[in-house]
């Protein structure tokens, strides 16, 4: 007996030796995959213009308010108006085209036709203020102020420095007598902060019936972050690759209505109510894969010893980290398909039997998981006949995850390290939705990033009060735009 135990236990410690080997064999096998890059070749940008051109921008707003576009008046003219003053080399040698109600397309020929374009993105409008909110910004949301090292306004971030970015790297571009290869199309929407049907989806649409299958798009999405990845000290690049999906399920419940005093046992809101919780009791299943898993194969390599060895062995510590991450909203999102009630409305006064009851379950959709798959995990958990269920309105599948091997990610990952060198570079999951996904089906390298520095109270400005970007930030974007087309196009 005491040799047998002997054996099982020299077995067991023989085992765990050889497990703690291949952890930390495969911790300094898990390798940076960053990409060495020279210094960004010289742009002269002249930043005090630029932050003003942008502000005037600014002052113009283009407001989409909830499933509409900014009325059809003075403020889309004005717009396009401005950006023909602003930048008169664009628009003396590209074609302009308006696209939809207020979408603009440009068309920058490359010298070598047999190329695959190479096209640019972002949008114009902006979402509303709050209303009552107004006096509590530093600047009026629509003042376009320079102040304080920033430009102040509505769209400062989201996404008009985007826009005027991409068109300030153009015109200096031309100005030096820069000639791209490759076409270079820029594709300005009009309504992505309610569903982009009328600008991108139509820029799309016009670009497929034309036959014109981009080598790259990159759009607005991720950023440069700073302390917002635990673990990483240095700032990182998060590169969009998939954005989720988008449904709202509606559920609706009846009773026979009448008077409280003689209730049955359920009424249409206990009917509702229970339908609700079992939805919030059994979200779908979460996994590190796809996009939040090429963001742990590409942050991982960066981060201490310790850190290193959970990311590159989660065969066996994936559990663990998931649990983590499902800890916070916010991480929980990059994970699973979100289950979030958000509309609950149901009687009218507190003495009648409400004949129906309804709510809506906005779910943002995993890659890898669908609209259909969606409805029938609500039917099935829910299991209740007496509640009807039904996809309400507006509905987005999920995007494809673009790849990290593609000739696209390549040039797009070398340009942000030449102009943040002291980024590290991650693909990661756009938890919200942009005009990106309309693109998915023109090319397989779509890629959402706009270069400016953000910390965790930017993200809060950004639809919120004080929106706001650094002057010598924007500089930064426009000379990444330059170099990116350099890069990509030159």
């Amino acid at each position: 007996m005491k040799r047998y135990l002997l054996t099982l236990g020299l077995g067991v410690l023989l085992g765990a030796v050889l497990l703690v080997g291949v952890l930390v064999a495969r911790a300094f096998g898990f390798t940076s995959r960053q990409v060495p890059a020279e210094p960004a070749a010289p742009f002269a940008t002249d930043t005090a213009a630029a932050a003003e051109r942008l502000a005037g921008a600014l002052r113009i707003p283009t407001i989409s308010f909830s499933d509409t576009l900014a009325a059809d008046g003075p403020e889309w003219a004005q717009m396009h108006a401005y950006l023909e003053r602003s930048f008169p080399r664009v628009h003396a040698a590209l074609r302009r085209e308006t696209v939809g109600r207020h979408a603009l397309l440009f068309t920058w020929p490359g010298t070598d036709p047999s190329l695959p374009p190479v096209l640019l993105a972002g949008h114009m409008d902006v979402v509303p203020v709050e209303p009552g909110t107004e006096a509590a910004w530093t600047h009026g949301p629509f003042a376009g102020e320079v102040a304080d090292g920033f430009v102040w306004g509505r769209g400062a971030i989201d996404d008009k420095s985007g826009v005027l970015g991409i068109l300030e790297a153009v015109e200096g571009l031309m100005a030096e007598g820069f000639r791209p290869r490759r076409t270079v199309l820029l594709a300005f929407g009009a309504d992505e902060e309610v569903g982009g049907r009328e600008g991108a989806a139509r820029i799309a649409a016009l670009l497929r019936a034309r036959g014109v299958r981009p080598e790259w798009v990159v759009d607005e999405g991720g950023a440069v972050f700073q302390g917002m990845m635990p673990g990483l000290e240095a700032p990182v690049a998060l590169v969009g690759v998939a954005e989720k999906g988008f449904v709202s399920v509606e559920l609706v419940a009846r009773g026979g209505g009448g008077h409280s005093s003689m209730p049955p046992r359920q009424t249409a809101v206990g009917i509702l109510a229970r339908a609700v919780s079992r939805l919030e009791e059994n979200p779908l299943p979460s996994g590190i894969r796809g996009a939040t898993g090429l963001l742990f194969d590409y942050a991982g390599p960066e981060m201490p010893f310790g850190m290193r060895l959970l990311f590159a062995n989660r065969w066996l510590f994936g559990p663990l980290v998931e649990r983590q991450l499902a800890a916070k909203p916010a991480t929980d999102a990059t994970l699973r398909t979100t289950t979030a009630a958000t509309v609950f409305q149901g009687g009218t006064k507190d003495n009648v039997l409400p004949s129906q009851a309804r709510a809506v379950v906005n779910f943002r959709i995993l890659p890898g998981d669908s609209i259909a798959g969606v409805l029938e995990h609500v039917r099935r958990t829910v299991d209740d006949p007496r509640v009807e269920v039904r996809a309400k309105g507006f509905a987005s599948e999920p995007s494809p995850v673009s790849s990290t091997e593609s000739a696209g990610w390549k040039v797009l990952q070398r340009s942000i390290r030449q102009t943040f060198p002291d980024a590290v570079v991650a693909p990661y999951l756009v938890v919200g939705a942009t005009d990106a996904r309309y693109y998915a089906g023109l090319s397989e390298s779509v890629y959402r990033f706009l270069p400016v520095r953000l910390t965790a109270a930017d993200l809060a400005r950004m639809h919120g009060t004080d929106e706001r970007v650094g002057v010598a930030d924007y500089a930064t974007a426009v000379r990444f735009y330059a170099q990116l087309l350099r890069n990509g196009a030159g």
